[in-house]
């Protein structure tokens, strides 16, 4: 029993160790986050304007895909980093619901991936309809030129959507995020709307510079959306890491000094005992 006990000690001081290691990344993790988040939530607000705008023209020249037109494409905007809750699979399972049900309506659908972590959510059992993928995403702040870039590649791809739309998270507060989506169109789908079909002399260079740059705006809304709801769920997964681990630690310190009091109990009646006998 003695040595029973001894080796439980050992044991337990170990995972205390471990556990203390763990909760000091924890809160470190948990600071840089709140620093990121605060940096974030300050550059959301400017860059809502961009997505509003570009998101009020469509809406404005009610710009709607012809029923019969088939190809879809769907982007899913998250990042390369994980310890952030379901923020990253929950645009997944958005995506997959919205693949099933644009097959079973007789439509091509394709993928695009901001992100690494979308990736390999997506490669094992809808890879094949991965079209791109974009990867060093949220390692820092998402700028214009990021979703230019993202806007640019993807209108060169080769894949001729009609419609589309960008699956994000959208930020709501500290504690709640929400995924979200916002329309996206083709030139064609844009140049053949009838609000726009009025003006005769739009130059289609004029209309391709404008499809592109309101993607690149759509995207870059989403871009920064995503990022602030990406930090507040990190800090708060983190900080909920760092009171679990508390607990951790004094749930095993009181079984520590339990094992210790039994085996200092233990030895002092044997030294009584032994000293009786004598």
């Amino acid at each position: 029993g003695q040595v029973r006990n001894m080796a439980t000690l050992k044991d337990i001081t170990r995972r205390l160790k471990s556990i203390k290691n763990i909760q000091k990344i924890t809160k470190s993790m948990k600071m840089v986050s709140a620093a990121k988040y605060a940096r974030a939530e300050r550059e959301l607000k400017p860059a809502r304007v961009y997505g509003t705008g570009a998101l009020a023209l469509y809406e404005k020249a009610e710009i709607k895909a012809p029923e019969d037109k088939k190809k879809h494409l769907l982007i899913g905007v998250s990042s390369d980093r994980g310890l952030c809750g379901a923020i990253h699979t929950s645009i997944a399972k958005t995506l997959k619901s919205e693949i099933t049900n644009l097959s079973n309506a007789g439509k091509e659908v394709m993928v695009v991936g901001v992100g690494d972590k979308i990736r390999s959510l997506l490669q094992r059992t809808h890879g094949n309809y991965l079209l791109l993928t974009f990867k060093e995403v949220g390692r820092r702040p998402p700028s214009f030129g990021d979703a230019s870039v993202i806007a640019s590649e993807l209108l060169n791809s080769g894949y001729e959507f009609d419609e589309g739309s960008v699956i994000y998270n959208r930020f709501r507060s500290v504690i709640s995020y929400k995924t979200d989506e916002k329309p996206i169109f083709s030139l064609e789908t844009v140049a053949g709307s009838e609000s726009l079909s009025i003006y005769d002399d739009i130059d289609a260079d004029v209309l391709r510079n404008y499809q592109e740059f309101t993607l690149a705006n759509i995207l870059y809304y989403s871009l920064k959306e995503s990022t602030t709801s990406e930090q507040s769920a990190r800090m708060t997964a983190m900080d909920n890491a760092s009171k679990n681990a508390s607990e951790m630690i004094d749930k095993l310190t009181l079984t520590f000094n339990r094992t210790r009091q039994a085996v200092i109990t233990k030895e002092l009646i044997e030294i009584i005992s032994g000293a009786a006998a004598l």
